[in-house]
């Protein structure tokens, strides 16, 4: 039996929701990711392991050096060299304050580990910081504008980096807006843990902080700084590196829920109970946002076949059990309709399997009184007849020009061919889109209430489709991307992976894409001159794994098509292998 995901609210659908402020509630904090070359090549980086404590979230945790801002901070501006409060601000793209986390993270580090940013410093000066000045930082008592004041000291923050921004989950009773930085260690000058605070402190490389056999439980974002610490080779590589970015977007994760198995989600193992998280660029992320606005992390972060997810009122996708290399984590099947009627149309019902076609039916709120495909390859219609028959419903779809080996045999009940609007019930339509260029016969279909695009295979998670002449045709593929980068939508549903944001920006970035890719065919006809397709498929796939060539040598035939269409190449006719292509 399928097993169903906790419907969301009526208001889940994206024109009901309200955007919410991903600041809102947190608290400002700044953190240093302190660096020394390591003899024999590579960097070390300092990591201290935090208390446990009830209640938080980062108890155990192994982190770098960081806490939140403290209102005195400001008050040491005057003490600060490398940084202005113009200049961090604008670094930061904060309209003030910016100097106030690189004060608080320097802060922070002395306080949690003993090292102190400062100039210019004498081992007497030091020795005096850790006597009569740290314990009170910590309790609060003290402030570190004072201590420079006293000591006749500057915090020296002059090579700092500014490197990440994250923002701990929506959802969490503690939130943070951390800034991080990279530094190099200040010279001459041991890290003592705070007991407090650190349970203990170590100096690691990223390899081995990240190697599961270190023990070390990271979350997150430490995970991710670790691997851009671990590109570089010294302190020196890290920090240009630091200056050079021209921008450093906010990062917010997501809760989703865990797998029973404990199986990984995103980028973070969780176990039974314990919610995972995923990240921007993550397939689930935009899904779990629309799901899962008040970050409760009850949205699934991975794709099961034969769960139900009910992604609004009036859509529900199950997932079939044929994951593969053209499939993904295999074929989505929508259930979509008004609950106020109960009928449901089913968009695509994927292969013939059995236990697929079970799901359908226990999925199904009320009777299913229509089936629609995008397209008619075997594993979006295979399991149409079997539908049909156990439902009576019809299948409407529109017939392929001429049928393939990958297209399952097909006469619909009712041909489309675009533009026509299905009534689901009041106020609830489909409208019909014909999107050639995956296949001649492909459709597409919007929801207007929920501002959403059924987009079958023309568009997918991760990666772009096959375009497999004489069906496929990248001319149509290339227009049809440009119809759905102007339709009025939010969301597109595609026929593999989960529901992706920003439709415009995804049409437009796969047709950047592949205009790419067909400039590197014309670069490489020019750099090597007439030359077969075995060699311009070497030349111009050199970037994808050979074991994927087949797959890639019908893009690269389509593309060859438009090429030839245009006038642009010359390919003599036949199916020779050794027919030489060349520059028109």
């Amino acid at each position: 039996m399928p097993t169903a995901q906790t419907p969301p609210s009526t208001g889940s659908s994206p024109q009901q929701t309200t955007a919410q402020d991903p600041l809102a509630g947190t608290r400002q904090a700044a953190s240093v990711v302190v660096l020394r070359d390591r003899d024999g090549g590579g960097v070390e980086t300092l990591m201290l392991r935090r208390a446990h404590r009830a209640g938080d979230f980062r108890s155990g945790v192994a982190v770098f050096p960081g806490g939140a801002l403290s209102a005195n901070d400001r008050q040491a501006h005057a003490h600060v060299e490398g940084w202005t409060d113009a200049a961090a601000s604008a670094r930061l793209g904060v309209p003030e304050g910016g100097l106030d986390y690189l004060v608080a993270a320097a802060r922070e580090c002395f306080e949690e580990v003993g090292l102190l940013f400062a100039t210019p410093l004498t081992p007497a000066s030091v020795a005096r910081a850790h006597d009569e000045w740290r314990s009170g930082l910590q309790r609060g008592t003290h402030d570190i504008a004072a201590l420079c004041a006293q000591l006749g000291l500057s915090l020296d923050c002059t090579d700092w980096g500014y490197i990440s921004h994250w923002v701990t989950p929506v959802g969490l009773p503690k939130r943070f807006d951390t800034r991080f930085f990279v530094a190099r260690a200040p010279a001459g000058q041991e890290a003592i843990g705070d007991a407090q605070e650190a349970e203990s402190i170590l100096w690691i490389t990223p390899a081995a902080a990240l190697d599961p056999a270190s023990g070390l439980l990271l979350l997150p974002v430490t995970q991710t700084l670790l691997r851009w610490v671990q590109q570089h080779d010294s302190v020196d590589s890290a920090l240009a590196a630091a200056r050079a970015l021209t921008a450093v977007p906010m990062t917010l994760p997501r809760m989703v829920r865990s797998e029973p198995t404990g199986e990984t989600s995103g980028t973070i193992q969780s176990t039974a109970g314990t919610p995972g998280v995923v990240l921007p660029g993550d397939g689930a992320y935009d899904e779990v946002g629309w799901l899962d606005p008040e970050g409760k992390g009850d949205a699934w972060g991975t794709l099961v076949p034969g769960r139900v997810v009910s992604l609004s009122p009036r859509i529900r996708r199950v997932v079939a059990p044929n994951p593969g290399l053209m499939t993904g984590t295999g074929t989505n099947s929508y259930l979509v309709g008004d609950p106020t009627v109960n009928h449901w149309t089913v968009i695509d019902p994927g292969p013939n399997d059995p236990a697929h076609l079970a799901a359908l039916l226990a999925a199904a709120p009320g009777p299913i009184e229509r089936i629609l495909l995008t397209h008619t390859h075997r594993d979006h219609a295979d399991g149409a007849a079997a539908l049909a028959a156990a439902t009576g419903a019809p299948v409407w779809g529109r017939r392929p020009p001429q049928s393939g080996p990958d297209d399952t045999p097909f006469t619909p009940d009712h041909e489309l061919f675009g533009g026509e609007r299905l009534e689901l019930g009041p106020g609830v339509t489909l409208e019909v889109i014909h999107t050639p260029g995956h296949a001649a016969n492909h459709l597409a279909y919007q929801l207007a209430a929920d501002r959403l695009l059924f987009v079958g295979d023309h568009l997918m998670q991760g990666g772009t489709v096959v375009i497999a002449p004489p069906d496929g045709d990248m001319t149509d593929y290339l227009a049809s991307l440009d119809r759905v980068a102007t339709l009025d939508i939010d969301w597109l549903a595609p026929g593999h992976g989960f529901l992706m944001a920003h439709p415009a920006a995804v049409a437009q970035g796969v047709r950047r894409h592949r205009l790419q890719r067909e400039a590197r065919i014309l670069d490489a006809l020019q750099t090597l001159g007439p030359v077969t397709e075995d060699a311009l498929l070497a030349a111009v796939y050199a970037d994808t794994p050979v074991a994927l060539h087949p797959v890639a040598r019908w893009s690269l035939q389509a593309h060859l098509d438009r090429l030839q269409a245009l006038g642009t190449i010359s390919r003599p006719d036949g199916l020779g292998t050794d027919r030489l292509i060349s520059i028109s």
